[in-house]
């Protein structure tokens, strides 16, 4: 007999690790997890972990021959500044591993009689104002304004929204029997801070690079300017996101995909919060216009009213918490 689980793809990941570790702890399903890279330590033994490529059709057909899928979190994804380097490595893993994952869903939801839950994280990066005086204009953006990214995960992001948005409402509409429809949900996060992970060049990391630099005595520059805002998310509260809308009740949700907001912050704001919890470190800020633009072209915030109407989002961490609660105290005792 099949085995029913729920699949975390990306399981290695910033969201993955914390995502898994949440859903062990409650200890009532069985997980099972993959990711192109190594299971992490802080994971291990929490659930049945394969190390596999998102694009391995043959894994897929195993998959399929030994679980019952019952949700899926999709969580795997070659990210924004990687992105721009390989843009067709991006497209393959962002686009057509998504494809495969649906696919798969779709055929798991046809054959158990009843929707699979496809969980997908998109991002800001789906995004794409201008200019800056039309970013100051349109300071928090809806899920359907200035869908116009400028950078390839960007672009694989608003596809993948849309290839679930068809799964969930279209898949096969012109067949003479209309299988069973997955249910697809989507949360569309800010730039995700993490406390337990080392920043890897992301384009929103200058963010936890100015801490990880002030608590190894180390100066830091900047690469965007220091008015430069956009919103940000704390780890815990990411992961509190997507759980509560995988577990709200379908009839309650008018949406396929949610913006979820938790604060706005320019850079030099960071760094004020940084130099006041490390005195005396140094922080300058010398643009690389490139990096810079993509941040630009992001909103200052997010309007997440509908996440909040429909599904009772409201985020723990403000600017504050996250950094002084969350952040700091973490990131000095890596280094303690």
């Amino acid at each position: 007999m099949r085995k029913k689980v729920t699949l975390i793809t990306g399981a290695s990941g910033e969201v993955g690790t914390a995502l898994v570790e949440r859903l062990a702890a409650e200890g009532n399903r069985r997980i099972l997890t993959m990711d192109v890279h190594p299971e992490p330590d802080s994971i291990k033994g929490m659930s049945t972990f394969l190390q596999a490529d998102i694009l391995d059709k043959n894994l897929f057909s195993r998959l399929v021959a030994e679980y019952e899928i019952e949700t899926i979190y999709h969580l795997a994804a070659l990210l924004s500044t990687r992105a721009e380097f390989t843009p067709e490595t991006a497209h393959k893993v962002n686009v057509e591993g998504t494809m495969m994952l649906l696919q798969l869903a779709a055929e798991q939801s046809a054959w158990r009689g009843e929707p699979v839950l496809f969980m997908f994280p998109s991002s800001i990066a789906v995004y794409g104002l201008p200019d800056l005086d039309t970013k100051q204009r349109y300071s928090r953006v809806r899920e359907w304004e200035w869908n116009y990214p400028t950078t390839m995960y960007g672009c694989n992001k608003l596809y993948g929204e849309m290839l679930g948005s068809y799964f969930n409402k279209n898949y096969r509409q012109l067949a003479a029997e209309r299988p069973v429809m997955l249910d697809f949900r989507c949360v569309r996060y800010p730039g995700l801070i993490s406390a337990f992970t080392v920043p890897t060049g992301g384009t929103s990391d200058y963010a936890s690079e100015m801490i990880h630099a002030a608590a190894q005595g180390k100066a830091y520059t900047c690469f965007v300017r220091e008015g430069l805002a956009i919103p940000f998310m704390a780890m815990p509260d990411a992961v509190d996101s997507i759980l509560e809308l995988a577990t709200a009740p379908r009839e309650k949700l008018r949406h396929q995909v949610y913006n979820v907001g938790a604060f706005s912050i320019s850079a030099g704001e960071i760094r004020d919060l940084v130099v006041k919890a490390f005195p005396g470190t140094e922080i300058t800020f010398q643009p690389d216009l490139k990096r810079q633009n993509i941040a630009e072209s992001w909103p200052i915030d997010v309007d997440d009213s509908a996440a909040r109407r429909d599904w009772g989002w409201e985020p723990k961490f403000d600017a504050v918490r996250t950094f002084a609660e969350y952040l700091i105290p973490n990131i000095k005792k890596r280094y303690q």
